[in-house]
This record gives C-alpha cells, sequence and structure tokens, in this order.
C-alpha cells in the first residue's frame, strides 16, 4: 500500500469547499490511481480523523489562452477530487497541511 502522503496531494480552497466545511465535509486533490478504501486510509492516518464517507470525481481539463507575442491555447491539467465527509464531533486543521 502506498504512503498517504503519495495519494493526497493537496486541500481545495475554493468558496464552495469553504461552505463544505460547516458540513464536515472536506475537498482534496487525490492522486488519479487512487481508489475510496486508499483515500480514506490515508486522511484517517494524515489527520486522525474517522471518515464516514468518500465521494470522488475526476475534473476534465478547459482551453484557456495564453497571451505572448503570439496567442496560444493550452489546456489546464486533469486532476482527481475527493470529497471527504468526516465524523461531525471532529474536525481538520488544514493550516497544517503543506
Amino acid at each position: 500500500m502506498r504512503r498517504p502522503e503519495e495519494i493526497i496531494i493537496r486541500p481545495i480552497i475554493t468558496e464552495k469547499s469553504n461552505r463544505l466545511m460547516e458540513l464536515k465535509k472536506y475537498t482534496f486533490e487525490v492522486a488519479m490511481d487512487a481508489n475510496k478504501h486508499e483515500i480514506k486510509h490515508a486522511i484517517q492516518t494524515l489527520f486522525g480523523v474517522k471518515v464516514l464517507k468518500v465521494n470522488t470525481m475526476i475534473v476534465k481539463p478547459r482551453k484557456r489562452r495564453v497571451f505572448g507575442k503570439f496567442r496560444k491555447y493550452g489546456y489546464t491539467k486533469a486532476y482527481k477530487k475527493a470529497i471527504v465527509t468526516i465524523d461531525p464531533s471532529q474536525e481538520i486543521d488544514l493550516s497544517k497541511v503543506r
């Protein structure tokens, strides 16, 4: 089994994820080949909380304009996102994460 640091890449902090934190749902970017069981084990190991549910999705790349001498188009990277629901009596401090 892989180390938890290899599975959890970074927390995703957006307006929507901040609203979800009030419901004890935390959002993370995870490795593309990680499954729900590995994600659950990694969160429980890294943060010492009880995970109740894991939802995953793959965020597809979007087209972006890149300016310079010539106008070009590029793409954002595709990544896997996990929304993790934890026990209501517990909390994750995201300030300690990378």
